[in-house]
């Protein structure tokens, strides 16, 4: 019997997590070296140690960039020279799916993120992360980011209407069709929609920033913290949507809420959309972004009271944060084959 398209939680082992190193100045500018360090220090936490360490591959666009990369990670990661546009892999990197031939790699259009921010090298990184991989690559005439898909591992897929279905990136395609898209390349089966994601995000509406899986049916989201929060309406719009949401059986999701991060600010006074719900697992292990110590260990309390059997670990994100997104959001994961 062949087996089915799927694609795994990202709790499941995974052989390789792959990330690119930050590099480009011009686009950086006075945050690249807050950056690196702290791409240093969550690549740290999420490779572990001893038994439980998880392989990591670092591209590295530059000479200066290798050597930063090996000064922050020393032997912790694979590091390899490659070229990249910026360091988002999650979203020009590919989504690994398990077949009935074995593991293959999906590459979306990607057109920087509805025509914002398109950078040379920005189309190879799925090629080249899929060659390292050793698996086939298949392309779909679907433009589309890994951001915008999280996965319960038993055929259901999360996403937002305000992203996929973008007049920016796909205005000819309508919600059917994009769902039988879905259906077709990723073996999903049920696809959950959220209409709107956070405020002042240049992806209009990743749903790696607003809700994750814990399992089928188990969905974390954020409430608002502070009375100046600037996502407060969104969050609760976010929580009461899926909270209305079923899973085939008829079962009403169970909804765990984290708190936010609040209002975060660039270096203008401007709010962010800071999100706490960009996590990274690897192992036994749950590394999440913060951005104020305070509401950062309350996050992570909150999390770590619901996933006892796991380490829920935090570390800055603000200087990543100003480039875009955060540790989801610069990772690509390869599930193992079982």
């Amino acid at each position: 019997m062949k087996k089915p398209v799927s694609i795994p939680h990202e709790f499941a082992p995974q052989d390789v997590i792959f990330t690119c190193w930050p590099a480009d100045a011009a686009l950086w500018e006075e945050n690249l070296e807050p950056a690196q360090a702290e791409f240093g220090a969550f690549l740290n936490l999420l490779t572990g140690a001893g038994e439980t360490l998880q392989p990591v591959t670092v591209l590295a666009a530059t000479e200066q960039a290798e050597k930063s990369a090996h000064s922050a990670l020393g032997g912790k990661a694979r590091i390899l020279r490659s070229v990249y546009g910026d360091v988002w892999a999650r979203d020009t990197g590919p989504v690994f799916r398990m077949g009935a031939h074995g593991m293959e790699a999906v590459q979306f259009r990607f057109n920087g993120w509805g025509g914002k921010y398109e950078l040379p090298g920005d189309d190879d990184v799925a090629g080249i992360i899929a060659d390292l991989a050793g698996v086939p690559l298949r392309e779909v005439e679907l433009t589309c980011e890994g951001g915008a898909l999280e996965f319960d591992g038993a055929g259901g897929v999360l996403t937002t209407r305000q992203c996929v279905l973008s007049p920016f990136r796909n205005p000819d395609r309508s919600e059917k069709e994009v769902e039988r898209l879905l259906r077709e390349t990723l073996g999903v089966e049920t696809v959950y929609w959220i209409e709107d994601g956070l405020n002042f995000d240049h992806t209009d509406g990743h749903v790696d920033n607003i809700a994750r899986f814990l399992a089928p049916g188990v969905v974390v989201c954020q409430s608002p913290s502070g009375d100046d929060d600037p996502q407060a309406d969104v969050l609760i719009a976010i929580r009461d949507q899926l909270k209305a949401m079923k899973t085939p059986g008829g079962n009403r999701f169970e909804v765990i809420e984290i708190p936010s991060p609040g209002r975060i600010e660039d270096a203008d006074g401007a709010p962010m959309p800071a999100s706490h719900m960009n996590w990274v697992s690897a192992g036994n292990r749950i590394v999440m972004p913060v951005y104020d110590e305070v509401r950062g260990n309350l996050a992570a309390r909150a999390l770590q009271d619901v996933l006892v059997d796991k380490t829920i670990l935090t570390s800055p994100a603000r200087s990543i944060l100003s480039g875009g997104g955060a540790f989801h959001c610069v990772t690509c994961n390869l599930p193992r084959m079982l």
